[in-house]
């Protein structure tokens, strides 16, 4: 069981945190506080694999109470447990060290992957998160002109070798640029970049 402590000062939604958490299979809460010190003095004495933190607490900024937990604490995974979902936010928030990002209006099957999932070391951000940072992203990308010729044509279902006759280029050039833009545009696979330009209107 992966040992969860929780950090908000709304003593109603930690308890349904709680109910849910505890009721996974996978995951407990060990313990609860209601604001920054109290948090610290809690992680003192029983520090927890994973801490879902509030951003707005009592008495302290979350987001530089993450910057200390993380260096004082390299191995605990915190994840954001928040209603703010600012741009700004999520960024200084991931910057100071957060493994993972979750609005408190999440689906609960999305609060317990993204438990499992910082516990194993992978970073995860509710998929609200997810499509606010991928626009972001492509609205401060420029692709060039050859890019988008292989883009249209991507999205026009051609594989590689077709792309590369076409363009009279060879199929590894037309690989490279493929993973570029992958790469350029934060997109895991094929069909996500294919989605992104499509919603975005880069072609």
């Amino acid at each position: 069981m992966i040992q969860v402590a929780i950090t908000d000062d709304h003593p109603l939604l930690v308890e349904g945190f709680k109910h849910l958490i505890d009721s996974s299979g996978v995951a407990q809460i060990i313990w609860s506080a209601a604001d920054g010190r109290e948090c610290l003095r809690k992680i003192e004495t029983q520090p927890p694999e994973v801490l879902l933190l509030d951003i707005n607490l009592p008495d302290v900024s979350g987001i530089e109470l993450c910057k200390e937990i993380t260096l004082r604490w390299a191995s605990m995974r915190v994840v954001a447990l928040t209603s703010f979902g600012e741009y700004s936010v999520v960024k200084r928030m991931l910057g100071n060290g957060a493994k993972g990002y979750l609005l408190k209006n999440a689906m609960p099957e999305e609060i317990v992957a993204g438990i499992e999932a910082v516990a194993e070391g992978d970073t995860f951000l509710c998929h609200e998160i997810d499509v606010l940072l991928g626009k972001r992203i492509v609205q401060n990308i420029l692709l060039t002109q050859r890019e988008t010729d292989i883009l249209r044509l991507i999205i026009n279902g051609l594989t590689n070798a077709e792309i590369a006759e076409k363009l009279f280029l060879g199929v590894e050039t037309v690989n490279s640029y493929r993973k570029n833009m992958l790469f350029k545009l934060n997109a895991r696979n094929t069909a996500v970049l294919v989605r992104m330009a499509i919603e975005e209107k880069l072609v």
